[in-house]
Order: C-alpha cells, then structure tokens, then sequence
C-alpha cells in the first residue's frame, strides 16, 4: 500500500514537472504542453488503476489551485474552459494506456506505443474535442480541427513514452508496475 502511495504521488509531481517545460499557446485557448507524456506515462508505467489515482491526484491539486500546470496555471476555473475536456480526460486516459499495456501480450515497447496513442491520444482527444466545443461555441467538427495542431507532438510523446517504458522495463523490470 506503502509503495503504491509513493508510485502515485511521484508520478503525479512527474506530471507537475513536466509542466516547467514552456506552453506552446494555441488560438484554441489550449496549449500544447509536455504533461500529456506524464499522462502517458502514468497509464504504460503504473498501470491502469495507479495511473488513474496519479493523475486524478494531479486534478485535484490544479483544482485546488496549485500553479501545477504548464504556465503556472491552477485553479478551477481551468475545469470550466477550453482546456476542461482534456484536463477532465486525463486520468481516463492513462487507466486506458494503463490497461492496454496490461491486456495485450505484445513486446513491452510495441504495448506501452499502442497504450500511449489509444489512451494518451485517443481517450484524451475523446474527452478534449468536445469539451473544446462546448466551451467555445463550436460544432464537434470545428472543435477536431483546432485539435489537428496537437496530433504530431502527441505522436512524438507516444513514441517517447514507449521507449521510456521499454527502458524501465529492461533496467527495472519490477519498476513496471503495468504488466506486474
């Protein structure tokens, strides 16, 4: 119980860390920021169910207020504008990246890949495009076509969280707690 504690408040201040790297501000009003690999990396690493409670712990700090992220950004009022679907996916989408990992038999690289895009993009684009929508006035599609500008970043973090997760894998195979 300890250990888990431990795995989910390191990685939710791995998310608040990633946050120091510099927002790309995007006319969308939501900015393209490193924490979406923190996010990944929840799911490919700790699992469904820890990746689920780290970010939910990142959430509910940036709710409370704490300037956590990119930008130095807190509050909640964060939860009722244009970043809302994303920040409000974010722990769907590591439980999602979390359980492919852990379901599909697949090398370690190839799995914690297929989580990151299913999860980390997919699950997040799912919740982020129509709270965009929503809380900017427009139709679903109008909302997918400001998200278009995030893909090719999200891709590249994929892509670094199946690596990063192969890593540990390799180095600490007992560290991933995805597929223990």
């Amino acid at each position: 119980m300890e250990r888990n504690l431990t795995h989910i408040a390191l990685f939710a201040a791995l998310i608040a860390l990633l946050g120091l790297i510099p927002k790309i501000d995007l006319i969308s009003g939501v900015p393209i920021t490193a924490q979406s690999l923190g996010i990944m990396l929840c799911g490919t690493v700790l699992g469904s169910w820890r990746g689920f409670l780290a970010v939910l712990l990142f959430d509910v700090l940036v709710a409370a207020g704490l300037p956590l992220l990119s930008g130095g950004r807190g509050g909640i009022g964060l939860f009722v504008g244009p970043s809302a679907g994303y920040l409000i996916g974010f722990p769907f989408a590591a439980f999602v990246a979390g359980l492919v990992v852990a379901t599909w038999r697949a090398p370690i690289g190839i799995a914690a890949f297929a989580g990151a895009i299913v999860g980390g993009i997919g699950i997040l684009y799912a919740f982020g495009i129509p709270g965009m929508a929503i809380t900017l006035g427009k139709s679903l599609p109008e909302a997918a076509l400001l998200a278009i500008p995030f893909l090719a970043g999200d891709l590249i973090k994929a892509v670094l969280a199946a690596l990063i997760t192969q890593t540990i894998a390799q180095a600490r195979p007992g560290a991933l707690l995805s597929r223990a």
